[in-house]
């Protein structure tokens, strides 16, 4: 067996039992488990497999608990802490939390993941054997991406973003790895580093990936609008000086709609029975 390092899964041989503690022997080198982690019939001179790890003091120690991601494999790791100093912490799996580095995320702060969010990441480590999460570059994303069926059209999938450009935004969908790019016209906001998000497929390309969008169909849209006015109606007294007669830009600064959405949602209220015209204004019908 080669010189071991953190970050590697291994089986060991296992010398002797040290209170709390088995010992697991390479050669000369001796490698603390946690009793509490090993099974209730281990013996000395059985084989175990671990993952290595550097402990707080500097020293290789390992973990049954073997984690989804290694050195060289890629997947989701779930942000279980984040410092504005230090970056996100993530959990791989293991009894060992793994820090994506603040310089490795967005450099917007408002952008970064929150807890509960998703990382897709490998391992890696310093000249020290400390672990680091390192992000999956769109190189290598292209690697492992799966071709997506021209079936999902139109259809609504779960995705995650993994890399946030000015352009728009790259996801991949969970849990089949298809690669999903959103342009900034097809969402109101950009999401966070690692979002879980409902993307439509609005286009599947040759290449295996899709186009998808974060806005809502045009009939969801127009609800969405019509509420919208709805509720301004109440809350001014039930009565507006605002028509589908009213300016475009007029429209925009009061609603941030434009004047065709306006229109049919206008449409829709009055459709319900809920509004109605007359001299310039739009009120609520009585």
């Amino acid at each position: 067996m080669t010189e071991l390092a953190s970050g590697e899964i291994v089986k060991l041989q296992v010398k002797l039992q040290e209170g709390s503690k088995w010992i697991l022997q390479h050669n000369a080198m001796e490698i603390p488990l946690n009793a509490s982690e090993a099974p209730e019939s281990l013996q000395v001179d059985d084989t175990i497999e671990v993952f290595l790890f550097v402990d707080r003091r500097g020293n290789l120690s390992a973990t049954t608990e073997l984690p989804a991601i290694q050195k060289g494999t890629y997947g989701w790791a779930r942000v279980i802490k984040v410092s504005e100093k230090e970056g996100a912490f993530v959990d791989i799996g293991t009894s060992k939390e793994v820090q994506v580095k603040a310089e490795d995320l967005p450099k917007i702060k408002e952008l970064w993941p929150v807890n509960g969010d998703h990382l897709y990441m490998t391992l890696r480590t310093d000249k020290d054997g400390e672990l680091f999460g390192r992000l999956a570059t769109e190189d290598r994303v292209e690697e492992l991406y799966i071709d997506a069926p021209t079936t999902l059209f139109n259809q609504n999938i779960q995705a995650r973003a993994y890399r946030l450009l000015p352009i728009g935004t790259f996801l991949l969908s969970v849990p089949e790895n298809y690669r999903i790019f959103v342009h900034q016209s097809e969402r109101v906001e950009e999401p966070r580093l690692g979002q879980d998000l409902t993307v439509r497929i609005i286009d599947t390309k040759e290449d295996g990936s899709l186009n998808g969008s974060l806005l809502p169909r045009r009939h969801e849209r127009i609800g969405d609008d019509a509420e919208s006015i709805f509720r301004y109606l109440t809350d001014v007294g039930g009565k507006m000086p605002f028509t589908d007669k009213s300016a475009p830009e007029e429209i925009q600064e009061m609603f941030t709609m434009s004047k065709a959405a306006f229109k049919r949602a206008l449409g829709k209220l009055m459709k319900e029975g809920k509004i109605v015209q007359s001299d310039g204004w739009t009120q609520l019908k009585e």
